[in-house]
């Protein structure tokens, strides 16, 4: 019995050893399709990944003040998310530095230059020096300043002016045709920013040009450039004085100091108020009971511009003129009687060919 047992076991063996011997190895597993495809199809083991494009990143110091000032300094960092969202930048490609004082305007731009960004925009003709060292030691780097007039021309400065005698006078325009006193005013911020003086100049004449004989309170704040842009309590006192002599137009041109004039006037039942830089009825909500429209600059789209300049290879230094005129009149759509609306037409069109003068600058 134990001699068949081991028969049978020596017989089993010899059929599997035969039964495995007649069959293939099976192949070498495979990791991914990838892997089987042939060697020619696929990207060669030295090729050097696609390259990245490089970062290009944008600062912006403001003039005294702050970016939310809802006027100028607001304006130029709008132009900035603007060329950002243009050019599909990431919110880390863009920065900020709000000036407390105006002593630390460089020092502000040497923390982008050192940072390596590729442009820096500075705000307000009060950084205008500054900017200009800045340039001359950094080549390399492509600044704009906004409302900086360029006496001699820099390759990698662009100084972004406006016409602001321009619009200044459609306000003017604006104003005489809607006063019933026969009085405006404006408030605005100091005499020692060219702008500003030209936007006053400009409201005057072309105030003159609807009535040679109209009255004007034109008043500039008596504080250094630091203050006059951030007084708003001021603005507001100085829109009621004008208001007590008759005014029943108030030209607002001084940042957020003239903000305040904009608001005291909305506290007045039936009188105007003209905004400045921006369309304000945006930006100052609590002057839309008073806001027939605004003299504006049309910074948004001149920062943005440049900007992309700068990204595609495009960018010239010297002086660069952005676009001005009247915002929207909103709810006052109606109130603004149509031959006035022409005669605004009309003017505009006079300023833009040369046939009409403003006097600012002769």
């Amino acid at each position: 019995m134990r001699t068949f047992r081991s028969t049978w076991l020596f017989a089993l063996l010899l059929i599997s050893a035969l039964v495995l011997a007649a069959c293939p190895a099976p192949a070498a597993p495979v990791a991914d399709s990838d892997a089987a495809a042939p060697a020619e199809a696929a990207p060669a083991a030295t090729e050097a990944p696609a390259a990245e494009a490089p970062d290009f990143k944008i600062g912006l110091v403001t003039d005294v003040g702050r970016v939310n000032d809802r006027s100028f300094n607001q304006s130029a960092w709008e132009g900035v998310l603007k060329a950002q969202a243009d050019l599909g930048l990431t919110e880390d490609d863009v920065k900020y530095i709000e000036t407390q004082d105006a002593k630390d305007y460089a020092d502000n731009m040497g923390q982008f230059i050192d940072a390596g960004y590729n442009v820096i925009v500075t705000v307000g003709f009060a950084l205008g020096d500054a900017t200009i060292e800045a340039a001359n030691n950094n080549p390399d780097i492509l600044f704009i300043g906004v409302d900086q007039f360029q006496g001699e021309a820099l390759p990698n400065l662009a100084g972004l002016i406006f016409h602001e005698d321009q619009s200044g006078y459609l306000a003017g325009v604006l104003a005489a045709s809607m006063t019933d006193s026969g009085t405006i005013a404006a408030v605005l911020g100091t005499d020692l920013v060219p702008p500003v003086v030209a936007f006053n100049e400009g409201y005057i004449a072309g105030a003159k040009s609807v009535n040679p004989d109209i009255n004007v309170i034109s008043t500039y704040h008596p504080g250094e450039i630091s203050q006059a842009f951030v007084d708003p309590e001021w603005g507001a006192a100085t829109a009621k004085q004008a208001i007590d002599q008759g005014a029943d137009v108030v030209f607002g041109a001084g940042g957020i100091t003239g903000n305040g004039a904009l608001q005291e006037v909305a506290t007045h039942e039936g009188l105007y108020c003209i905004g400045v830089d921006t369309d304000q009825w945006d930006t100052v909500p609590a002057a839309q009971p008073c806001l027939i429209s605004s003299a504006m600059k049309l910074i948004v789209p001149g920062v943005a511009e440049l900007i992309t300049a700068a990204h595609d290879g495009n960018f010239s230094g010297g002086n660069v003129f952005g676009a001005a005129g009247l915002a929207s009149f909103h709810d006052f759509e109606s109130v603004i009687p149509q031959e006035v609306k022409d005669l605004l037409v009309t003017t505009k069109a006079g300023l833009d060919d040369g046939s009409i003068s403003t006097g600012y600058g002769n």
